[in-house]
């Protein structure tokens, strides 16, 4: 007889009594025993699928001998009931009733694929029952109501027959070991009994319910938890159990049937008796069943049969949630399991004729999800937002040498837009994520960029039927929850930081903790939650701690798991740098030119002034440079707010041309009825809380409540909702980076020779501060450079404003001393913005001309307010420049603005997007731009790390193709006729595959002197490739250097090369196969022909596999070749003293 299948079955039927208690205390006493680890303990706890709790109960016990024995014989396991009660030929299989009828086949194979059987566990126990009780007659059906006793005489002389047998008890051994290494699990080593009990008190509860005593009398009631109400319905008591007399149900024999007599009988499990019946008991449960999910047989309406765990699949877990816990669940009244078979629909699935209907949610449930759904409404009707576009992105390593990393910087063809809006991301994002997992989806993007309108947009989505996965939606801005000493509960984070907090009672969070999955939490600003004082933010605590701890419990699965979490923040900082791993990172696009222009349209409409609408866009297209800032939402309504102003005036109105002059314009009238100081006092708040990375402040901070009152009514300020203490927040980012260089522009504190270091122009090792307000450096040079009157006298009294004389006197001699050349990219277009908004003639033309002539900006991301000044400095500098835009993310107006420019002489820029330029100029018809942007472009050298690069050269050979045939532009596009080095470094994984694809353009490039095949990856072209590359020599002319090192070359390639050599013998001068696997026969043909290579000058053929004999041939052959300078031929195949020797012969021999 099978060991393992036999203690199996007898674990499964103790399993499928469904008693959580019994089943703890048997783990329990496993664990006292020392039979299991605390690790694996904690883990068969929580195991939520009850066939993998048997199969490890089983592993742990066979492999540990008959230690486990008398295991079974504790409270958790009941004596069977005297044979007087029972028939002669039935056996008590745990509770099942079945007889000894079945004639299964045993199964066979290895103990592993035991373990991944599928076989039916009561169909497995009959079997193996039945060959100890061959000889019994047939026994009648069981009277006993609680039959749930496993055998323990049958267990106790199964491990005494595997004393026996060494051999089968330490491959036992070694199962059950390795099973406990595999499932522990460290985390769970502090996990309490009230933690556990709280896991399965659910399921407990419904355990308890199934017994109904035999005799009547009193039985312990589980201790509620404490946060379980009396009045729930899952916790209700049962009826007081009916007589022994009357504690069995006969039936008559046929198919499942819907019993309506019944209703005075308790709830519970119930034995049957009856002839053919097939039955051995039925679970009575008192609720109304739905009429529409009964189906009409026969002989009655259908069953369902009764709920499984929602966690996988069929699982017979003990902990399974009880059916009241499952609200999406039909109610059943009786169910029962006809011939041993049992129905595999899904418990969510009705019947394929019958409709199915949801069970009533609790009356407060319902009643919040109405009032979250009409508070979204409402958020979502002020039709002003104009939805920003969404790619995906990544974080790489930054390009200085610090450790944290940057958003990727794609090229423009290559962005991947979010389709679908937020449904649509929320749909691609949860299916690469695993069952039960939380799914985390991460919004990244500068301040200001419309991260806040993405997170609002899900409940605004949700509210409108487009997320029906979701029963709930919540979204909780993190401004100014991360103050030291604060906590909070989960119930706070869901509810009650919303623009209109919802009360949350107990009920209605224990329905959101029930089914997490269909929870979405948004957090917006997650960069708030940053921890400058290095408190710790590690997980909370009973579901309560600070807003850190209740973040990290979310990640990590440990509060609401499996629950969706749409996370919004600015792309610098240490929270961000770990959401790398979220399954999905978006960026914030911003505003193009067209969404701008509407944004501004749906302001002037909605704010009623229809009649400015025409005007103030006129007025924004004649600032180009505003409009460019308009990339930013938030400097797109400032923008607005200002021209609404201006054109309420009546008088003639023009925008300002500069980001500074936009601000003052907006502030000038609010601090004109500003209290004494107030406007000083608030520009030093805002210095102070960007120091700390933080935009929220306490009402407590202002000196007095008039300035705060002020600071509010003019829009500054705005009040934050469920935060405690009367927290408030700047309005908007942009302003907060105005007003804190309003004070270091009127702070006495700062000195003046320390204001340089606030330009953000130095390394960051030589700054005070890490730049975090990132407008504030442009917004200082434009207060204190552009004319008092205009500036800052509009804003202070004029003894203040005559304060900052001296401050422009030592930021005009710092500027003036920079030499542009030398700074970084990023640094470079700094100093670009800050001498634009400084508006001085002569600081402006000192730094234009101080450009550099080959300007490389590689690598800096470059938006549309850098292009734009970058195309000024460009112009004002009056001479030629070559640009390097290649890894910028340039947009294609960007692109043309600069391409177009006089000045621009060369450039280099994403093949990709400069072919799309010309696409986009060929159908607008712009002639002259066209052949400009052509004749301009290069890509000299050319470097291919990646298959889309060979497509790109692929597509950009195609049209030089296409233009040469085409009789309107004849001639050949200068980027592919002038390319004179090309490097091939793919690797092994790619350079195989791709080659091929390289080689057939390669005639192309007529001028093309040097081709690298070397990679230190190695790029492994092989003979073929050898062979694909010889047959373009004809036409390579101008080939002067060719690098076939480290490519798995051997003897074939080598003589396919030498035949193919002669034909570059006019131009070739260098040559190496360094590191491949050429033997002698291979050298033999090098060898033969090197003597017609009249310009060759090197031969590297070092590291190979040729011996003394190829060796001497090249040596030979070297003799009849006067022209070669050197022959590099080291190799440790051959003999270090016949080196020597051939070097003495011929000094151009080099063994280095």
């Amino acid at each position: 007889m099978d060991h393992f299948q036999a203690i199996l079955a007898q674990v499964r039927t103790l399993l499928s009594s469904r008693q959580p208690r019994r089943v703890r205390a048997l783990l329990d006493r496993l664990r006292e025993e020392e039979l299991l680890s605390r690790e694996y303990h904690g883990a068969l706890l929580l195991e939520p699928d009850g066939e993998a709790l048997a199969r490890k109960i089983s592993l742990t016990l066979l492999g540990k001998g008959a230690r486990g024995s008398a295991l079974l014989g504790g409270p958790w396991s009941r004596p069977p009931a005297p044979a007087a009660e029972r028939g002669p030929g039935c056996r008590d299989h745990g509770g099942s009733g079945h007889c000894a009828t079945a004639d299964p086949e045993p199964l066979e194979g290895s103990y592993l694929e035991l373990l991944h059987s599928s076989a039916d566990p009561l169909h497995l126990y009959h079997f193996y029952d039945q060959m100890d009780l061959a000889a019994e007659e047939e026994a009648e059906p069981c009277s006993e109501p609680d039959s749930d006793t496993i055998n323990c005489d049958q267990f106790s002389r199964l491990l005494c027959d595997m004393e026996g047998d060494e051999e089968t008890r330490e491959a036992y051994a070694n199962i059950a070991e390795l099973d406990q290494y595999v499932f522990q699990d460290s985390q769970l080593e502090g996990l309490s009994r009230d933690l556990f009990m709280e896991h399965i008190g659910l399921d407990g509860a419904l355990g308890e319910g199934l017994e109904v005593p035999a005799e009547p009398g009193p039985r312990s009631q589980k201790r509620p938890l404490s946060e379980e109400h009396p009045a729930d319905l899952k916790h209700r008591k049962l009826e007081p159990p009916l007589p022994a007399s009357a504690s069995c149900l006969h039936l008559p024999a046929g198919p499942i049937q819907l019993i309506s007599t019944l209703p005075t009988l308790p709830q519970g499990l119930w034995p049957i008796s009856g002839a053919g019946t097939g039955l051995c008991s039925i679970f009575i449960c008192h609720g109304e069943t739905p009429l529409t999910s009964q189906a009409p047989p026969s002989t009655g309406p259908a069953v369902h049969s009764l709920p499984k765990s929602p966690d996988r699949p069929g699982s017979t877990s003990p902990f399974a949630p009880s059916a009241a816990d499952l609200p999406s669940l039909p109610e059943p009244a009786l169910t029962t399991r006809t011939d041993g078979t049992e129905d595999k629909r899904s418990p969510c699935q009705a019947a394929p004729e019958a409709s199915t209907e949801l069970p009533k949610w609790p009356e407060t449930v319902r009643r919040f999800q109405d009032a979250l759904r009409d508070q979204y409404e409402a958020a979502g009707g002020d039709g002003l937002a104009v939805e920003v576009d969404l790619v995906s992105a990544g974080l790489e390593k930054g390009s200085n040498k610090s450790q944290e990393r940057e958003l990727a910087t794609p090229d423009w063809a290559e962005r991947q837009l979010a389709r679908g809006g937020v449904a649509g991301v929320l749909a691609a994002a949860g299916q690469r994520r695993r069952p039960r997992e939380t799914l985390v989806i991460a919004v990244l993007g500068k301040a200001g960029q419309g991260k806040s309108h993405w997170a609002r947009a899900a409940g605004v989505a949700w509210a409108g039927g487009q997320l029906p996965q979701y029963d709930f939606v919540f979204y909780a801005p993190c401004r100014g929850l991360d103050r030291p000493g604060d906590t909070h509960h989960l119930r706070e984070l869901l509810c009650s930081l919303g623009p209109r907090p919802l009360a949350m009672d107990d009920e209605v969070l224990r329905h959101v903790l029930r089914r997490p999955d269909r929870v979405l939490l948004a957090l917006d600003a997650l960069e708030e939650l940053e921890a400058q004082d290095g408190r710790p933010g590690g997980p909370p605590t009973a579901e309560r701690g600070s807003p850190r701890g209740l973040l990290a419990g979310l990640l990590q699965g440990q509060l609401l798991p499996g629950c969706t979490l749409l996370l919004t923040a600015r792309p610098r900082g240490r929270l961000a740098q770990s959401l790398s791993k979220a399954h999905a990172l978006l960026e914030v696009a911003g505003f193009s030119g067209a969404q701008a222009q509407d944004y501004a349209r749906r302001y002037f409409e909605t704010s009623g002034a229809t009649g400015h609408q025409e005007r103030a866009l006129a007025l924004l297209r004649h600032r180009p440079f505003l409009l460019a800032h308009s990339h930013s939402p938030a400097v797109c309504r400032a923008v607005c707010q200002l021209s609404e102003a201006l054109l309420a005036q009546g008088d003639p109105a023009q925008l300002p041309s500069t980001l500074t002059g936009l601000y003052v314009g907006l502030l000038g009238p609010v601090a004109r009825g500003s209290p004494p100081g107030a406007l000083a006092g608030l520009a030093k708040l805002a210095w102070e809380m960007g120091r700390r990375h933080q935009g929220t402040l306490r009402e407590s901070q202002f000196p007095t409540a008039e300035a705060r009152t002020w600071a509010v009514a003019g829009g500054l300020l705005r009040p934050l909702t469920g935060t405690a203490g009367g927290q408030l927040a700047f309005s908007s980012f942009v302003l907060q980076c105005f007003l804190g260089a309003l004070w270091l522009a009127l702070s006495s504190d700062i000195k003046d020779k320390e204001l340089p270091q606030y330009l953000a122009l130095t390394p960051r090792k030589k700054r005070p501060y890490d730049n975090w307000l990132e407008a504030t450096p442009r917004f200082l040079s434009g207060l204190v450079f552009q004319p008092r009157a205009t500036c800052l006298g509009a804003l202070v009294a004029p003894a203040e404003a005559a304060s900052v004389d001296r401050k422009r006197r030592v930021l005009a001699r710092y500027l003036r001393r920079l030499q542009p050349g030398s700074l970084r990219a990023r640094r470079l277009l700094e100093l670009l913005h800050c001498a634009h908004e400084a508006q001085e003639a002569a600081l402006w033309q000192h730094v234009a001309q101080e450009l550099p002539a080959r300007l490389g900006l590689l690598g800096a991301r470059l938006v549309p307010a850098d292009a734009f000044v970058l195309g000024q400095a460009l112009r004002a500098a009056g001479r030629d420049f070559s640009l390097d835009l290649r890894s910028t993310g340039i947009d294609p107006s960007g692109l043309e603005s600069l391409v177009g420019l006089a000045s621009v002489t060369s450039f280099r820029a994403a093949l990709s997007d400069t072919m799309g330029l010309w696409e986009s100029l060929q159908q607008r018809g712009e002639t002259r731009l066209l052949q400009a942007a052509e004749d301009k472009f290069t890509i000299e050298p050319f470097k291919a790390k990646s298959l889309k690069d060979v497509q790109d050269l692929e597509s950009l050979v195609q049209t030089q193709r296409f233009r040469s045939s085409s009789e309107e532009a004849p001639g050949t596009l200068p980027a592919v006729r002038d390319l004179k080095k090309l490097e091939f470094a793919l690797g092994p994984s790619w350079g195989p595959q791709a080659f091929p694809r390289l080689a057939k353009i390669l005639p192309a490039f007529s001028s093309l002197q040097h081709l690298d095949l070397d990679s230190l990856s190695e790029n492994k072209i092989g003979d073929e490739g050898v062979s694909q590359l010889s047959a373009t020599f004809p036409q390579l002319k101008a080939l002067e250097t060719l690098n076939l090192s480290q490519n798995s070359i051997t003897d074939a390639g080598a003589c396919k090369l030498a035949e193919a050599l002669p034909s570059l013998a006019a131009t070739l001068l260098r040559l190496s196969l360094y590191n491949n696997c050429i033997c002698d026969l291979g050298a033999e043909s090098l060898a033969r022909a090197l003597p017609e290579m009249a310009s060759l000058r090197v031969l590297d053929v070092q590291y190979n596999k040729f011996t003394t004999a190829g060796a001497q041939q090249l040596a030979s052959s070297l003799r009849k070749c006067p022209h070669v300078e050197t022959l590099a031929m080291w190799t440790p195949t051959i003999p270090f003293g016949v080196q020597e020797h051939l070097q003495q012969l011929d000094s151009r021999i080099s063994l280095r």
